[in-house]
């Protein structure tokens, strides 16, 4: 196992809050864009492994924290309920992704010049 060639990659995580307090991370954008797909916000939470407790309460922190609603939500159960992102929720998820794609390059680029043809 010593001496062979270890293959190493970076790997990080970011997350937005709003002063100190939380509002969004990688998880929660997957809830969005599942809740997008699936129209539930139920059905979404399964999706991504989440109780609905849970994602209902994501859904109310990340609000709270950027002041304006992310997901239209009607109840009713299956026949009348459902939940849709909002207009502000879609443009902003549109400039995340465009920001998180910049910032996973730059990761990379950074990765590459401080160790790519190097040994420890």
């Amino acid at each position: 196992m010593l001496g062979r060639e270890h293959r190493l990659a970076v790997r990080h995580k970011v997350w937005l809050e709003n002063g100190r307090r939380f509002a969004l991370g990688d998880g929660g954008l997957a809830l969005f864009h599942a809740i997008d797909s699936t129209g539930s916000v139920r059905a979404a939470a399964h999706e991504v492994g989440w109780s609905y407790r849970h994602a209902l309460g994501y859904i109310t922190n990340a609000e709270r924290a950027v002041g304006r609603p992310l997901v239209a939500r009607a109840r009713g159960g299956n026949d009348r309920g459902g939940a849709a992102l909002t207009p502000a929720a879609r443009h902003f998820l549109r400039r995340y992704a465009a920001f998180r794609g910049r910032l996973d390059r730059a990761v990379e680029r950074l990765y590459g010049a401080a160790f790519r043809r190097t040994t420890l």
